[in-house]
């Protein structure tokens, strides 16, 4: 009985010892793992980053003391509500690195500058400054909003522009027996902006091992864009049924044209009425006042003018 006891204190520290060992080798390789990540993001994310203006640079240290408003601005957050933010954030490719966080104390920040012009102003007398009082801390909560939302339609815009160029030169490659990543490798080289982005983005997390129809599904939340998400969908509908992806590129890219194409008669038709109601109440009564006022001053001031006459 003395036997069995000492051989199973023997066995449970043996196994002790062996789970300890197991357990720091699990957590070596779980920091390795982990520096290999974020040194990989920080190598993709360079490799995207464009060389840095002296305005962006300005623009990030000025946008920092947003974060001592924040608490403020996501209490006040009229018009911009913390998805929405994110999601304007997220489309428009935040090259200013703002959070959700920062970007609601910005508001309030610039609200702030607003008011303080405001006042400035109003001591000093300056013309109009009673309105500046009122309307700066509006328009200083207001601009960020509307510049914010104008990049993210701008970014979905550049994207439409080039998707039907870059799926047609995808196809060609994959009608080559080219593997759709590496020909998504090769051809985003010659591609800028947004779209060399989000598909360098989805590249790099199926090397991370991300799951590629949840890859696929990230790059739709990142874009609005309604060509986009209809690419993406025909990619994920023939992962799942085997539909050859070279024809989807090509079908797609066929599709995208003729789609740009009723766009721009859609536009044009648009403009006519436009371009009528421009000629007729700016064009044309200008060009009357102008005839009659020449009419009026040969008249008065020409040589068989009606003073003359009168005489």
């Amino acid at each position: 009985m003395d036997a069995l006891i000492l051989v199973c204190i023997i066995l449970f520290w043996f196994m002790f010892i062996l789970g300890m060992r197991h357990l720091y080798v699990y957590l070596q390789k779980k920091q390795e793992l982990q520096t290999h990540l974020n040194e990989s993001v920080a190598n993709f994310e360079q490799s995207l980053r464009k060389k840095e203006t002296l305005t962006s640079k300005v623009l990030k240290k000025v946008l920092k003391y947003g974060d001592d408003f924040s608490s403020i601005g996501q209490r006040v957050n009229f018009f911009s509500e913390e998805k929405d933010v994110e999601d304007w954030l997220r489309k428009s490719g935040n090259r200013l690195e703002l959070t959700v966080e920062r970007f609601q104390g910005v508001k309030i920040y610039l609200a702030f500058i607003g008011l303080v012009s405001g006042i400035i102003l109003f001591i000093i007398q300056f013309p109009l400054s009673q309105f500046a009082v009122a309307l700066f801390p509006v328009a200083g909560y207001f601009i960020p909003i509307i510049l914010l939302k104008n990049q993210a339609k701008k970014r979905q815009e550049e994207l439409r522009y080039d998707l039907p160029d870059f799926l047609d030169t995808v196809s060609v490659s994959l009608q080559a027996g080219i593997d759709l990543d590496k020909a998504l490798r090769e051809v985003i080289q010659f591609f800028d902006g947004p779209l060399r982005e989000e598909f360098s983005r989805f590249l790099h997390e199926i090397n991370l091992g991300v799951p590629r129809e949840e890859a696929y599904r990230q790059l739709m939340e990142r874009n609005s864009n309604p060509e986009f998400q209809n690419l993406i969908k025909s990619l994920i509908q023939g992962l799942k049924l085997g539909v050859p992806i070279a024809t989807t590129f090509k079908i797609q890219a066929d599709d995208m044209r003729e789609i740009r194409k009723e766009q721009v008669k859609e536009k044009a038709a648009k403009a006519s009425p436009k371009i009528t109601l421009i000629t007729t109440f700016i064009i044309a009564p200008t060009a009357m006042l102008l005839v009659g006022g020449l009419m009026v001053m040969n008249l008065l001031f020409g040589d068989n003018n009606i003073f003359d006459l009168v005489k």
